[in-house]
């Protein structure tokens, strides 16, 4: 899969600043909302209201919220303010920074990975893990203490940043992926922000940490989940693509297409093309059984499939021909959107789950929440 990319000087209240940034930034970026203007004080309310009566300052996350859909533009009428508070329930059942059972295991395991498959003796790494960070105590007591993402994120970056060891284990690449209260890549968050300017000053220059906050998790979680467009006709979808990637959702029902049209099984996995080889895969290899009906050359088909994670692949012959082939096959219309069939793996998951479980899971909480809302 393709890795993905995420001052008002009259208030004196951080708050402040929020809420003036969210009533301007609503009213710049209307033209893209689906419906009419509303309120941010409308919004923050609703949210308020939707928020289990046990989240710890729902004020504060309603803020948040509230400024993160004005700042991207997007509509925040209920369907998508039920869907941002379902992944975010999901994912850290509204703690900004949880704590992650047996991280402390998980975080000397990483360690304990690289050092082999970089051929370091483990009295090396011992030696590294006794020395003394920049807190005061030594690496090897704070893992051993650490309980959040985003505690074990900081002792990697001190580690890479202050000791030789850390550096060649982990070569300035920080092995903590997703972060904050919606679990966002960290690296989509860094490409995002590269690509858009992100909504508040950064105090250390670092998107990374941003992340590991409530406004930062929520601003960068919800471009994830509802900045893109996509013609899917239910949410859960888009709970999917959240879990695997823009369009899988989409790219896994154009798999099931060509597994009907060409009778060749395929994983239904969103995985169009591998993007980092040149060589076909098996998604790719199917689709070219089909050449003679499709009256396209293998380089049309790879640069139709190089197109998987935008909304235009949908406007390609490719999609078109082999949606029209296996419809004309099933003698009905196939579905456009299928919820792939992917196995989660993570230290940090102990049982078998998958993105349909996921998927389903905040669906069924997305659904609680507009009944909530009264529809």
């Amino acid at each position: 899969m393709n890795p993905i990319r995420r001052s008002f000087r009259q208030c004196a209240q951080p708050i402040c600043a929020v809420l003036v940034f969210a009533t301007l930034a609503g009213c710049a970026t209307q033209e893209r909302a689906k419906g009419p203007a509303r309120r941010p004080a409308d919004v923050r309310a609703q949210i308020v209201r939707l928020l289990p009566a046990k989240t710890a300052d729902r004020p504060g996350w309603a803020t948040d919220v509230t400024a993160a859909f004005a700042a991207l533009g997007i509509d925040p009428d209920t369907s998508n303010l039920c869907a941002a508070l379902a992944v975010a329930e999901q994912e850290s059942n509204f703690v900004v920074d949880p704590a992650v059972p047996g991280l402390a295991k998980i975080a000397r395991a990483e360690i304990d990975r690289r050092a082999e498959q970089h051929d370091i003796p483990q009295l090396l790494v011992r030696g590294a893990l006794a020395l003394k960070s920049s807190d005061g105590r030594s690496y090897g007591d704070r893992i051993a203490a650490v309980r959040t993402e985003q505690d074990m994120s900081r002792i990697y970056e001190d580690m890479i940043g202050r000791v030789p060891l850390g550096k060649r284990l982990f070569a300035d690449s920080n092995p903590v992926h997703t972060a904050g209260p919606m679990q966002v890549s960290v690296t989509f968050a860094e490409q995002y922000a590269h690509e858009h300017d992100y909504p508040y000053p950064l105090a250390d220059g670092s998107i990374r940490h941003e992340v590991f906050t409530r406004r930062g998790g929520v601003y960068f979680g919800i471009a994830h989940l509802l900045g893109y467009p996509a013609s899917y006709d239910r949410m859960i979808y888009r709970f999917a693509d959240f879990n695997a990637g823009f369009y899988a959702s989409r790219n896994a029902a154009f798999q099931n297409a060509v597994t009907i049209a060409s009778g060749i099984p395929l994983a239904l996995d969103g995985d169009l093309i591998d993007y980092e080889s040149d060589k076909p895969g098996s998604t790719e290899l199917a689709v070219r059984s089909l050449a003679r009906h499709l009256d396209l050359d293998d380089r049309e088909v790879r640069r139709a499939l190089e197109q998987g994670e935008r909304v235009e692949f949908e406007k390609t012959p490719l999609y078109q021909r082999v949606f029209a082939l296996a419809d004309r096959t099933e003698r009905k219309p196939l579905p456009r959107a299928v919820v792939p069939r992917i196995d989660l793996k993570s230290p940090k998951i102990t049982r078998k789950l998958t993105t349909d479980w996921f998927a389903t899971r905040v669906d069924q909480r997305y659904r609680a929440c507009l009944a909530k809302a009264g529809g």
